[in-house]
């Protein structure tokens, strides 16, 4: 009875991890599926260290076996004394020198790739007009969202990163608080947002998003940063070159755009008196704002980062934040707000856009 339990248990288990484990080859976050030149250097240099790994397994796997099938008592007997090699130079070079190749083998494309990847001077290149040929985007981890800001663009958002496929993204990496972690699975490994320092490394867009899952990459915070930890995603937009111009035409063209007090607009006037000290609603600004930029708010595909992107998500999100985000800095600010003054103010968040 109980080995057909413990049987029963085994294919639990195994059925649990084929759950969880069925997300892996998903394209917009997996790790096995990369989708730019960063990563799938990455995964090449991943499979090449397993495979160094699992030949060493299989070595000492077969010598264990051929010495315990070849002296097995049964065979030899009780009496019988293999030959002794303690103090054997030749073994002790043996098993000295392969782990030294098999470390340099390892060793020296990760320190290639190491160096390749850190390599940013690219950044500081400018034209005959004195501008920088490269994108780069200022990136700012906060809890428990992030901001995006194109300074050679004069531009900033929120939440969703858009990018240009076919060439390289360099970014400059901080935090505002505590420290983070900027994580794009699909498209490249991580790094770091510290509050004293800042980090820089680049990132490639070899196919546009438009095709998958929700229509973005999924990004991540890949280091333990608060209770909403784990709820502090971002999403990436890559589009072609082409496109991602219009879009940033259309940021630029919300330069001096606000909420006024005096509209007659219930959703603006709420805004307005209730929100607009934190959030911009246009694209065009200073970093370093207390709350998300709002101004391409419509256009994105999730609320707060994780709640699914309609009126009824949002009107949650700003009735009781920390309901959903714990430890957020809107906790706590807008419980005045009347049902109809949430509904409207809702419904003048989700008109923002820029997109066409």
């Amino acid at each position: 009875m109980m080995k057909g339990l413990k049987k029963w248990r085994l294919f639990s288990l195994l059925a649990v991890m084929t759950v969880f484990l069925s997300a892996c080859g998903e394209e917009y976050i997996s790790t096995l599926k990369p989708a730019g030149a960063v990563g799938k250097e990455q995964f090449n240099l991943l499979l090449f260290s397993i495979t160094i790994m699992a030949l060493v397994v299989i070595v000492v796997s077969v010598l264990y076996l051929y010495a315990f099938m070849k002296a097995r008592r049964s065979k030899l007997g009780d009496d019988y004394m293999p030959k002794q090699v303690e103090g054997s130079h030749t073994l002790e070079v043996i098993w000295t020198v392969i782990p030294i190749v098999l470390l340099l083998i390892l060793a020296v494309p990760t320190l290639i790739g190491t160096y390749k990847f850190a390599d940013v001077k690219a950044m500081e290149e400018v034209d005959e007009e004195g501008n920088k040929t490269a994108l780069t985007v200022n990136v700012t981890a906060k809890l428990y969202w992030w901001e995006f800001e194109y300074p050679e663009q004069g531009i900033i958002t929120a939440q969703e990163l858009v990018v240009p496929t076919g060439e390289k993204v360099y970014f400059n990496l901080k935090a505002a608080d505590v420290k983070h972690s900027f994580w794009i699975p699909a498209v490249g490994g991580k790094m770091d947002t510290n509050v004293e320092n800042m980090n820089k490394f680049y990132l490639e867009f070899d196919e546009e998003s438009e095709g998958l899952k929700d229509g973005v990459f999924y990004g991540k915070c890949a280091e333990l940063c608060g209770p909403s930890h784990a709820l502090m995603d971002f999403k990436v937009k890559a589009v072609d070159r082409a496109e991602f111009d219009q879009w940033v035409a259309a940021m630029q063209s919300t330069e001096g755009a606000t909420a006024s007090a005096d509209s007659t607009d219930l959703g603006e006037q709420t805004f307005a008196n209730s929100c607009l000290m934190c959030h911009a609603v246009s694209g065009v600004g200073a970093a370093g704002a207390m709350g998300p930029n709002l101004t391409a708010f419509g256009d994105r595909n999730r609320v707060a980062g994780v709640l699914e992107h309609s009126k009824e998500s949002l009107e949650e999100w700003v009735a009781d934040p920390e309901s959903i985000k714990p430890g957020n800095l809107m906790t706590g600010k807008y419980g005045e707000l009347s049902d109809e003054e949430i509904s409207a103010v809702a419904d003048y968040i989700m008109s923002l856009s820029v997109e066409q």
